[in-house]
C-alpha cells in the first residue's frame, strides 16, 4: 500500500467510499443524510482535486486502486483579527473501503496526514466525529485526538 493525492481518474473510487460513509451518517442521522444519494457531484471532486488548500490523500493498493482517502482542508488564520497566525488542517472525511479495514490503512492516512500537516507549519489537526459513529470516534481517540468543542443541537421539528 502507498499514499498519494487523489487524481482525477480516482473519482469513480472516490463515489464508491463516499458512499459508504454516507451510509454510516444516514444510519446514525436519517433526519440529516439521505441514504442512496452523494455528498458531491464529480464537478465538484474535479475542484476539490485541484485545489491546493483541500487536499484528498488516497491510499492505494499494489494495483493502484484506492481503498481509502482523507479530504483535507487547509485553514489559515493568519488574516484573523481574533485569532492567533496560525494554520490548521481539517480532516474532513477519512474513510478505508469496508473490504479493508483492519489492515491498518486508517492509521497509514492519518500518519501520512500529520506529516503533511506538519511540513505545511500547521498548529494543529482538526476533525468532527457524528455522535453515535463510536467506531469513528474509538479510532480518532486512540491516535491522540481530544475534545476541542462541543455542538450541542436541540431539534425542533
Amino acid at each position: 500500500m502507498k499514499i498519494r493525492k487523489a487524481e482525477e481518474k480516482d473519482i469513480p473510487r472516490i463515489d464508491d467510499l463516499l458512499s459508504q460513509v454516507l451510509e454510516i451518517h444516514a444510519a446514525i442521522r436519517p433526519d440529516l443524510f439521505i441514504s442512496g444519494t452523494k455528498k458531491y457531484t464529480d464537478e465538484e471532486l474535479k475542484e476539490i482535486l485541484n485545489n491546493e488548500k483541500t487536499p484528498v490523500y488516497a491510499a492505494v493498493d499494489e494495483n493502484d486502486r484506492m481503498i481509502g482517502y482523507a479530504f483535507c482542508v487547509l485553514n489559515d488564520y493568519s488574516g484573523s483579527n481574533n485569532m492567533q497566525p496560525v494554520k490548521s488542517l481539517y480532516i474532513d472525511d477519512l474513510c478505508v473501503d469496508e473490504n479493508a479495514r483492519g489492515l491498518h490503512v486508517g492509521r497509514q492516512l492519518y500518519d501520512y496526514v500529520m506529516k503533511q500537516a506538519e511540513e505545511m507549519g500547521c498548529h494543529s489537526v482538526t476533525l468532527n466525529v457524528w455522535e453515535g459513529n463510536d467506531s469513528a470516534r474509538t479510532f480518532y481517540e486512540k491516535m491522540g485526538f481530544g475534545i476541542q468543542k462541543t455542538v450541542m443541537e436541540k431539534i425542533i421539528a
